[in-house]
């Protein structure tokens, strides 16, 4: 799935973020708003992932979304 879908239908996809990456606050979420840029940098800032890494778990799970 693309993220244009993603942003487009971020309040459907929180719980599936909060069931992939725990440690995202529902405040994290409302802020995020669907945008790739400021997930990748949660990831990076709540579990310590370089930027590559984050960026590979975003797209490994944008791609397993159905």
């Amino acid at each position: 799935m693309n993220w244009d879908e993603i942003e487009g239908n971020w309040t459907q996809f929180k719980g599936k973020v909060r069931s992939q990456w725990g440690k995202l606050t529902d405040d994290d979420l409302h802020v995020v708003k669907g945008k790739r840029d400021e997930l990748l940098g949660l990831l990076q800032k709540r579990y310590g992932h370089a930027k590559e890494q984050a960026e590979r778990e975003l797209d490994r799970w944008a791609k397993e979304l159905k």
